[in-house]
């Protein structure tokens, strides 16, 4: 009785097992996405009036910078982006936006019942649409740099604990060359990144961490007037902090509060719980089991 003999399996080649590398898949992501934003801006500041400028290329750049992300995962990664979902994007963004307003003011209104925030005049809602923009952007350039690439292939790779950790750790020192930052402004941008990364692993999206990110930043600058991460800020309401830098931010802004540290660290832990009641904690890809 003749055997029949199949074909031996071809082995992946070396492009694909390079491509499989976390480390290579992470640096190819990084360049993807910040290539079409720092030619944009670049472009738009040298060609175009100061007047031109205010509004679109920031918006350009936010939406360019999700289409790279979206090539980059489909040739790749050779799947669907489906942290940018549209399905739930619109509840799970209008969620972020919300908690993130409760969030900031809970913060603001603390620092101020302490004595260390005050209101001293204001300026017309115009003043609100140059940084609408470039929080768009940042709030989406960071989280699909920080969240959408650096924790959740660290995640794949190492598990949920570990690109928890190292995510914090990374967000905060991007912004530790930031003027006036402190020990305290560090310890409280790594908790935040951790706050962001929670929000992703609740839903698995970006709309959540995108909502809170971008709605915080708003807050500070475009309404509040306060510094955010260091960088000084014009807005509506004429905000000044006043007192021990501990307590106010100082000239950080609530950022570098104590009352932040405690507002930002609950809400991390909250969203924590969640997501481990959810089962999205990951374990390393070592301790996974290979479906058969």
């Amino acid at each position: 009785m003749s055997t029949m003999h199949l074909p031996a399996a071809s082995s992946p080649s070396r492009l694909a097992r390079l491509l499989e590398m976390p480390p290579v898949r992470l640096l190819l992501g990084i360049i993807a996405i910040m290539l079409p934003v720092a030619l944009t801006m670049a472009l738009t500041q040298q060609l175009l009036d100061k007047s031109l400028r205010q509004l679109w290329p920031q918006l350009l750049a936010a939406a360019l910078c999700v289409a790279a992300y979206v090539v980059y995962v489909h040739k790749v990664e050779r799947r669907a982006a489906t942290e940018l979902s549209r399905v739930g994007a619109g509840r799970e963004l209008g969620f972020g936006v919300l908690l993130g307003s409760a969030l900031f003011l809970l913060a603001v209104g603390a620092i101020g019942a302490a004595g260390a925030f005050y209101v001293t005049g204001h300026a017309p809602w115009t003043v609100m649409i140059k940084p609408f923009a470039e929080m768009v952007l940042v709030a989406f350039f960071e989280e699909i740099l920080f969240r959408a690439l650096f924790f959740r292939i660290i995640e794949n790779w190492l598990g949920s604990t570990v690109a928890l950790a190292l995510s914090g750790l990374v967000f905060a020192l991007t912004h530790l060359p930031n003027d006036n930052s402190t020990l305290l402004t560090f310890l409280i941008t790594a908790l935040a990144g951790v706050m962001f990364c929670a929000a992703y692993m609740v839903t698995r999206r970006l709309w959540l961490a995108i909502g809170i990110h971008f709605i915080w930043n708003f807050m500070g600058e475009a309404v509040f007037s306060l510094p955010v991460s260091g960088h000084p800020a014009k807005g509506m309401l004429q905000g000044q902090l006043s007192g021990p830098e501990w307590l106010s931010g100082g000239a950080y802004g609530i950022e570098g509060s104590a009352i932040t540290l405690a507002v930002i660290g609950a809400a991390a832990l909250w969203l924590l719980i969640i997501a481990a009641r959810g089962g999205r904690f990951m374990a390393p890809a070592s301790r996974r089991r290979v479906a058969p």
